[in-house]
């Protein structure tokens, strides 16, 4: 019987620790999603139910693609944010498609451009034309105001910040004042433009992507963030106005792994 040796052991362990590593960069945190939840609706008002999802970053149909898509039904909620980079070449489109086409077509859907809808060349045109087949609408310095449960909102839907060409004047072109406003900014450093330039516009809300939570994070220290993410990494800001969500996103740039950056689905009650 071969002795076990405290080395065997320590080398044993650093295997061990090594191999769960890998699982969870290439794999656990790449495909099992958290779905985040967050009330911040008015006492008194009808509550509308919302989901964003961003940095889809879509190559393929996969299975967690139709398990999220399963859960979104189940959820139904009144409208879906799809906050840029859904992909980042034109024959990716073609997965896109597939993904959306199992989602309930009846759930209004609002989608604006990410960075590398640009750096990748996309063809705007026809991820336009696929978002439309699927009650869905691409704004790009664009404002849409919905009535969703006998409540009125407008969304403002921002082009690119680095990839394209952010312009929040044009957006507000025609726009309806409401009592919620959203804006859909793919890069969350645009926040501190719209800090300085949101003038009598009340926002009640700003929802980004782009940073993918660092997509590497090693005990809260993250090694890269890509440009246009400014001050913000993931999650909520509130310490000033206008309040944002910066969502870690549900895809991977550059390196196809993640670690302590797990990929989210968000929920926010409005």
């Amino acid at each position: 019987m071969a002795k076990f040796t405290r080395r065997k052991f320590i080398k044993g362990g650093v295997l061990s620790a090594l191999a769960l590593v890998i699982l969870d960069s290439f794999w656990f945190e790449k495909y099992v999603i958290d779905w985040n939840y967050f009330d911040i609706s008015k006492p008194g008002s009808d509550k509308l139910k919302t989901l964003q999802i961003s940095d889809l970053h879509f190559d393929k149909l996969r299975y967690f693609h139709k398990s999220m898509a399963k859960k979104i039904n189940k959820i139904q909620p009144d409208l879906i944010f799809i906050t840029g980079d859904s992909v980042d070449a034109t024959d990716k489109i073609k997965g896109l498609d597939d993904f959306l086409s199992l989602i309930d077509h009846s759930i209004k859907k609002i989608a604006i451009t990410g960075n590398w809808e640009y750096w990748g060349d996309v063809d705007l045109i026809q991820l336009k034309n696929v978002y439309a087949k699927h009650n869905c609408e691409l704004l790009i310095n664009e404002n849409r105001t919905l009535t969703l449960r006998n409540r009125e909102l407008s969304i403002i839907g921002l082009d690119d910040f680095v990839g394209g060409n952010s312009d929040f004047e044009k957006s507000l072109k025609n726009l309806k004042q409401t009592e919620t406003n959203i804006v859909l900014s793919h890069c969350p450093g645009y926040r501190d433009v719209l800090e300085k330039e949101k003038e009598n516009l009340s926002i009640d809300l700003v929802l980004s992507g782009h940073t993918h939570g660092g997509q590497i994070s090693i005990l809260g220290f993250v090694p890269f963030k890509p440009q246009g993410s400014g001050r913000y990494l993931k999650g909520w800001y509130k310490n000033t106005t206008p309040h944002m969500y910066v969502s870690k996103g549900i895809g991977t740039s550059v390196l196809p792994i993640r670690f302590g950056a797990r990929a989210e689905v968000v929920q926010i009650d409005l």
